[in-house]
């Protein structure tokens, strides 16, 4: 152990400059607060609906076991050890390494324009709730004042309300359209609450993560009751949770169980190194990395029962809508009395028609009702927050108030997110000495912001849900995965297992058995590897494309399938490769460097010889 104590990489204990927290819990809840954010809600239980339901647990738990955990527990280990930001302990580790921290950094900036501009839309819709009755549940009449508008009418007005009346998007990428007043205000609260709240680091965030981190399971557990009272819950529930072990043969299966856990634990973003670099330097990090990971996890499988005992009331909502549609038509087309149909004998009537009146029952043109369509219509991403989910909640009694809480439970577990990723951008600038020291911190952040917001301002035009989704699909996945295995390799192999292993030992008064070894040495890294290839497989398959709202579209309103345009592909590689380049350029750099020092060495005896000394 002393040889690592004596190591100039290690920060002295006694450095009183750098913040701490007011208590463990705060930690905890930071950490959770980042790891747990809108893919919790709208990601997992849509990928548990989509393979299999319980099947998809195995390959999520194995992910969890064999890559989530142990690179959530190097994280923790090495920011508390080196007490440095991601930029800061990666090139105290080698500065060769110095690139992962810059793209960590670099990650972690793209990543809050979108999440913030997430937050902007939930914002709006907030705002939108304070009203009786809500805005997107009917259509707004024309301009003739004699009709509904047409656009609205064929696309529902839930559907309406958010491509139209909320992003008012265009038909096409390439016409970008004029900035949303209405969005640059929600945009700039935003960032302003934002900056408020992380103007001073974990001073600040500290004292608000108490309520942004405990607000949203509160409302979730509320939700959960109301939601498993209603009708069809049970039948939401047990589609989703029925299990379907023939899917574990799709290699998409593991490979999305894989990045789910990855992207969920926020790994690789810097944010949870920065945070652990606030810990005292004995801190049981070990037992942090596993209570968090699992807090993560239990949280997601707790939000699936919330949200898909709501989905089970609308889907068997509007499964008891079709069925009222076609015994109207039945009742109307064959003479027969009002409420001689009802919901239960419509399968035996209808099957009674068709063996003795075919022909005009083929007439009628009848809806397909299955309730496990109607379940398959689930979503995720924007689609299950301001559609699916937003359209449920229509159909609950006293629907503003239940719209309230669920678009502000969205913005505080967005908003503990923000608090990570912003910590992921700021402290390195800090560590770095950006701004000169006699330069408040509160000006850093607030300069920090001012660039977050002034580059975001793009997805306020009518094209920036476009512009969204590509920055969701391609500035993180692949970066990520690269970071975190240059992150794995760092620490086993250049900074050294046994040497971090001393470290662990030293922190939490526990040498890391077998389990964590073997799985720093060999799976995880191998893991990483074999989501790469997947992603990169997946990614050639086809050329990237986008589904584009057109009423001009035949099929609307069904979005229509586009090909990205050329300088838009171009842009989706920038931003898959762009961050992960830092890793060589910055290697490069230091390897001429140490050349250059190296040769004016050999030229200068008496400066080696200094050097020496």
């Amino acid at each position: 152990m002393a040889l690592t104590l004596e190591s100039e990489l290690l920060v002295e204990d006694s450095d009183n400059e750098r913040p701490k927290w007011d208590n463990k819990f705060q930690y905890l809840l930071s950490c959770i607060g980042f790891a747990v954010g809108l893919g919790n809600i709208w990601r997992f239980p849509y990928l548990c609906q989509t393979y299999g339901g319980g099947a998809f647990l195995i390959p999520y738990v194995i992910a969890l076991i064999f890559e989530g955990i142990p690179l959530f527990h190097i994280e923790l280990a090495i920011g508390q050890r080196l007490r440095k930001g991601s930029i800061g302990v990666w090139t105290a580790i080698s500065p060769y390494l110095g690139g992962v921290g810059l793209g960590c950094f670099t990650v972690s900036f793209l990543v809050s324009l979108y999440y913030n501009t997430i937050l902007m839309w939930v914002l709006w819709y907030f705002l939108n709730s304070f009203q009786h009755p809500l805005p997107w549940s009917s259509c707004p009449l024309a301009l003739n004042r004699t009709g509904f508008v047409e656009e609205c009418q064929s696309s529902g007005a839930v559907s309406y309300f958010w491509y139209r009346q909320t992003l008012n998007v265009t038909a096409d990428i390439n016409d970008s359209g004029a900035v949303q007043g209405r969005l640059l205000v929600c945009l700039a609260a935003c960032w302003a609450v934002v900056y408020l709240c992380v103007i001073r680091g974990i001073e600040s965030t500290g004292k608000v993560i108490y309520f942004t981190a405990l607000f949203p399971y509160l409302i979730l557990t509320v939700f959960l009751i109301r939601g498993l009272t209603l009708p069809g819950a049970k039948e939401g529930l047990v589609y989703l949770f029925t299990p379907n072990i023939q899917v574990l043969q799709n290699p998409r299966v593991w490979l999305d169980a894989a990045t789910q856990i990855f992207f969920s634990l926020s790994l690789a973003f810097g944010g949870h190194i920065a945070f652990a670099s606030y810990n005292p330097p004995r801190n049981d990090c070990e037992k942090d990395a596993v209570t968090i990971a699992l807090v993560n996890s239990m949280t997601s499988l707790y939000a699936s029962i919330a949200v898909f005992s709501v989905v089970g009331f609308k889907a068997t909502n509007d499964y008891g809508h079709c069925l009222d549609r076609n015994i109207l038509s039945l009742v109307n087309a064959f003479d027969l009395p009002d409420q001689s149909i009802s919901r239960d004998d419509y399968a035996a009537v209808l099957s009674h028609l068709n063996a003795t009146q075919p022909t005009r029952v083929a007439q009628l043109l009848l809806g397909s009702c299955r309730l496990e369509d109607f379940l398959d219509k689930s979503a995720s991403g924007t689609g299950l927050a301001f559609i699916v989910f937003t359209e449920a909640i229509l159909h609950m009694p006293g629907a503003p108030g239940w719209a309230v809480l669920f678009f502000g439970m969205l913005f505080t577990l967005g908003l503990s997110s923000m608090f990570g990723n912003m910590e992921g951008v700021i402290t390195p600038l800090l560590d770095l000495g950006v701004l000169p020291r006699s330069v408040p911190k509160e000006v850093l952040t607030g300069l920090a912001c001012l660039t977050c917001f002034l580059t975001a301002l793009c997805f306020t035009l009518q094209s920036g849900n476009y512009w969204l989704e590509i920055f969701d699909n391609y500035a993180a996945s692949l970066n990520l995965i690269v970071f975190a295995f240059f992150e794995v390799i760092g620490v086993v192999y250049v900074y050294g297992m046994k040497r971090f292993c001393d470290d662990v030992q030293w922190m939490t008064g526990r040498r890391p058995g077998l389990y964590w070894q073997v799985t720093w040495k060999l799976i995880s890294p191998l893991l990483l590897l074999s989501i790469f290839v997947a992603y990169i497989a997946l990614l050639a398959r086809k050329p990237p494309s986008y589904r584009a709202w057109n009423p001009q579209y035949e099929q609307f309103p069904s979005r229509q399938e586009k090909l990205y345009p050329g300088w838009v592909q171009v842009t989706c590689v920038l931003l898959s490769f762009l961050p992960s380049l830092w890793v060589p350029a910055i290697a490069l750099v230091q390897l001429f460097a140490q050349r250059r020092i190296q040769k004016q060495q050999d030229m200068d005896p008496q400066l080696q010889g200094g050097h020496a000394c």
